[in-house]
């Protein structure tokens, strides 16, 4: 049950400070890239340390996303927002303050577990705004919009900011906009607490899993494959994971149901986020320092070069939806994902003297690809499962793809990490990137079914499927 709004503050203003919440978290994935040369030139760090600003936050973000469903529907959407934000814009001021590369990146983590828990939580006080179900998906619109404009704006943000300002400053203007919305939410509708079910032993086995598989494939690049953390690192992971995957088949209520991959269609469409991601954020790391390292440009001009290419991730996400639509799924879905290869593939003739309109011209497919996958993605994974895991579904997909721009910023990465044979890393990172979406793509013209497919049977554990820590409404979650 949803408590009334508190007089003084109005649906639409709700939604607004849901909105612009969720524009800032979602514009902290992008923003910090073209900033990184310059935060290495203050503290001579390396790209191995650079990597982390970046990884930090999206790994955190992408491994809490798993139980961040289950923590707003315990203690109210309402709650869980405010903590989320405070502590997203406490660390935004620890950032901009930050005295050391090591601190910065501790701040990074923590702010995104901040934004992994205010993420969920925004979505649901927009659907707790309105009863009226038109003016809730038109909420959730807006909602909607506020991310792909974070996405397109981050580059030319961080830039601006950087060059005007200096770095710091790509951390301190979360600052006036968290404290505008933590004062709405004194006045925003209060949610009720639920009995959502928690799976502590699950979500801290996914986080050391995770962690320390970024953290040996960084190293990798940075020490090398063979040295005693990187391999380490990577036992670590193998155990968290063999820990994570026996905690998950035991418990009656885990983060993260085993039995939903059994079917082949989520299989898939889950290893796409991840892989979509990982091409698409691990190039603009790469590229970033490739503008601004090996073609000299400022901060500034290597946010706007990435304009032409997030420009059209926005307006191809506005006509994926219609495709979709209309043809189902699957068709969208395959198409994006081939434009983005041929993209990918096409950026190996780039070399230090391409003239910058080709360069420019060169990574228009990747948004292209990226923007017409993404719609069709998350349509086709909740028309997977039955409707009442359409919350759980959502949050797997949006934690995979989170966790393939961590592990994208990470392996892309380590292979540029020696500036010497900077261009051969580059090389190495496209044919990676290119690689996963071709086995992807294989992957949902095989599993993927063609038109549109409704998941309504149950599952063969009925049991486990009412009690989903991230259980919610489908319309809730349809644009995740």
């Amino acid at each position: 049950m949803e408590a009334g709004p508190r007089p003084g503050l109005s649906p639409n203003a709700t939604v607004l400070v849901a909105c612009l919440a969720f524009f800032v978290i979602t514009l902290d994935t992008t923003v910090v890239n073209v900033a990184l040369p310059s935060i290495g030139e203050q503290w001579d760090g390396q790209v191995s340390a650079l990597q982390w600003v970046v990884t930090a936050y999206t790994l955190l973000f992408a491994a809490l996303l798993l139980s961040a469903g289950a923590i707003s529907d315990r203690i109210g959407a309402s709650r869980a927002f405010s903590i989320g934000l405070t502590v997203f814009t406490l660390m935004s001021a620890v950032c901009g303050l930050a005295p050391s590369l090591d601190v910065l990146i501790i701040a990074r983590a923590v702010q995104g577990a901040g934004a992994a828990v205010m993420m969920p939580a925004s979505l649901a006080l927009v659907r707790q705004a309105y009863d009226d179900p038109s003016l809730r998906a038109r909420g959730i619109a807006w909602w909607t919009a506020g991310g792909g404009a974070a996405v397109a704006a981050g580059p030319v943000v961080g830039g601006a900011l950087t060059t005007g300002l200096g770095w710091r400053w790509i951390f301190f203007i979360n600052i006036p906009v968290g404290i505008v919305a933590l004062v709405g939410m004194l006045r925003a509708p209060r949610s009720a607490r639920g009995q959502a079910p928690m799976d502590p032993v699950g979500q801290i086995t996914a986080v050391l899993a995770l962690a320390a598989l970024v953290f040996a494939v960084i190293n990798g690049g940075s020490s090398g494959w063979a040295a005693p953390a990187t391999i380490g690192g990577f036992v670590v992971a193998v155990v968290a994971a063999g820990v994570f995957l026996a905690a998950e088949s035991r418990q009656s209520n885990p983060a993260v149901p085993l039995t939903l991959f059994r079917n082949p269609a989520v299989a898939v469409c889950t290893s796409t986020g991840l892989a979509l991601n990982l091409g698409y954020y691990g190039l603009v790391f790469v590229f970033t320092i490739f503008f601004q390292e090996h073609r000299g440009a400022s901060a500034l001009m290597a946010g706007v070069m990435f304009i032409p290419m997030t420009a059209f991730t926005t307006l191809v996400n506005l006509l994926a939806g219609k495709l979709t639509n209309r043809h189902g799924p699957r068709r969208p879905l395959i198409i994006g994902q081939v434009i983005q290869t041929l993209g990918i593939l096409g950026l190996l003739f780039v070399t230090e003297d391409t003239p910058t309109p080709l360069l420019l011209a060169l990574l228009v497919p990747l948004g292209i690809g990226g923007g017409l996958a993404i719609p069709p993605l998350t349509t086709a994974m909740l028309e997977s499962v039955p409707h009442e895991r359409a919350g759980l579904a959502s949050g797997v997909l949006s934690a995979a793809r989170q966790f393939g721009g961590a592990i994208g910023v990470a392996l892309l990465g380590a292979l540029i990490a020696d500036s010497a044979h900077f261009m051969t890393g580059m090389r190495v990172s496209l044919v990676i990137g290119a690689a996963l979406l071709v086995a992807t793509t294989l992957g949902v013209v095989r599993f993927l079914p063609a038109g549109h497919q409704h998941a309504d049977a149950p599952e063969p554990e009925p049991a486990m499927a009412t009690a989903d820590p991230l259980a919610a409404r489908p319309d809730e979650t349809r644009t995740n």
